[in-house]
C-alpha cells in the first residue's frame, strides 16, 4: 500500500451499507482473537445490524468505520468514562486482517485522537491491550500513549490467563 493511500484513510460513520463488509472483516477468529467478549464470532449479519444501530444512536458520534476508499475495514471507537472518571475515555479498535501491517491504523488512532480531544471534555485517552497483543501495542506506540500499568494475568480470553496492559495518552 502507498503512502499516499494510507493517508487516504477516512473514520465516518458506520452505514447499513457497510454491513458486508462489516461482517466480511469482522467474521475472523484473528480479529475476535484480542476483542472483549462483547465481540461475537461468529460474526453474523444480525450482530452486525446490531452494531451499527448502536453506533448510530450516540450523539456525538463515538465509533466510526474506518474507511479505505469508501469501504469500511475495521472500526475505532472511543467511549467517555462517568463518576470520578469523567475526563477520561477509552479507545477500542479492530482492523481487517488482510490491512493488519501496512501502516494504517496508526493514522487512523491519530484521527481519532483530535477527534476525541476536540469533541468530548476529556483530558485522558487510554487503551487496553492484552499482553499477548504485540501489535496493537506497537500501534499505541507509535501513536504517542505511553504504558502505563501492567497487570499480570487479569483477562481470560478463550480459557487463557492474560496479562492487561493499559496505555494512555493525555491532552496536550
Amino acid at each position: 500500500m502507498q503512502p499516499e493511500q494510507i493517508m487516504k484513510i477516512e473514520l465516518r460513520p458506520w452505514q447499513m451499507t457497510d454491513l458486508f463488509s462489516l461482517i466480511n472483516y469482522a467474521n475472523d477468529i484473528e480479529v475476535a482473537r484480542f476483542m472483549t467478549d462483547a465481540f461475537p464470532h461468529p460474526y453474523t449479519e444480525e450482530s452486525a445490524v446490531e452494531f451499527i444501530e448502536n453506533c448510530n444512536n450516540r450523539k456525538p458520534v463515538q465509533i466510526f468505520a474506518i474507511s479505505l476508499m469508501g469501504e469500511a475495514i475495521g472500526s475505532i471507537g472511543v467511549f467517555p468514562c462517568t463518576d470520578i472518571m469523567r475526563r477520561n475515555a477509552e479507545m477500542g479498535y479492530w482492523l481487517g486482517s488482510r490491512f493488519k501491517g501496512r501502516g494504517i491504523m496508526p493514522v487512523a488512532v491519530k484521527k481519532m485522537l483530535t477527534y476525541a480531544f476536540e469533541n468530548f471534555n476529556i483530558d485522558r485517552i487510554f487503551a487496553r491491550p492484552f499482553g499477548n497483543n504485540l501489535a496493537s501495542q506497537r500501534v499505541l506506540e507509535k501513536s504517542g500513549f505511553s504504558l502505563e500499568a501492567r497487570f499480570e494475568k487479569t483477562i481470560i480470553k478463550n480459557e487463557e490467563l492474560l496479562d492487561e496492559l493499559i496505555y494512555a495518552i493525555r491532552k496536550k
